[in-house]
């Protein structure tokens, strides 16, 4: 079994033994969606999905599970993109959003780079320059951090509520809007 398969064995592993990852706001997960759902979205958004981003959504299920508030959907992720895209904020080709953060930050997976790298989107500072941060150099990181409670979005993690969170900026961005 490679890397990839133990990763997503480990994830359906905790959703499914996980109170709070399993049932969200009192309902269960969404079920998983099928391959033509994902090639259907892929011919939305003009670009493919990373491996490990579609196999979350066809092994394990169609969002509410993860970091944050949990994965987007496949169609909220997609609505989303088109949404930012045509919105006032400059988005980057080939950046799906795929959790709400609050405070309008989202997690966003770079479907251009291969390891499907996690940016950090936050409008707040009010600048496009400044809104986009590197989370992690990877999805499978991403995760990683999210099942052994070490990413700084986890209420276990060492740096708690009170992190002044520190991300590199995403140097990309200018060439990708």
């Amino acid at each position: 079994m490679n890397e990839i398969e133990q990763l997503l064995e480990q994830v359906t592993d905790h959703v499914r033994t996980s109170v709070r990852g399993y049932e969200r706001r009192g309902r269960p997960l969404p079920g998983p969606v099928d391959t033509g759902q994902i090639t259907r979205a892929e011919a939305i958004l003009g670009f493919a999905l990373p491996p490990l981003l579609a196999s979350l959504y066809t092994r394990v299920g169609d969002g509410g599970f993860g970091p944050g508030q949990g994965l987007l959907s496949l169609r909220q992720a997609v609505l989303g993109y088109e949404q930012r895209r045509s919105s006032g904020w400059r988005w980057p080709e080939g950046v799906l959003p795929v959790a709400d953060f609050g405070c309008g930050m989202d997690a966003c997976v770079d479907c251009w780079s291969e390891t499907g790298q996690v940016l950090l989107f936050d409008p707040n500072p009010g600048e496009p320059d400044l809104a986009w941060s590197v989370d992690a150099p990877s999805l499978a990181g991403w995760l990683h951090g999210w099942l052994d409670g070490t990413a700084w979005f986890c209420e276990e993690s060492e740096l708690g509520e009170e992190c002044d969170l520190e991300l590199a900026p995403w140097a990309e961005f200018r060439s990708r809007i």
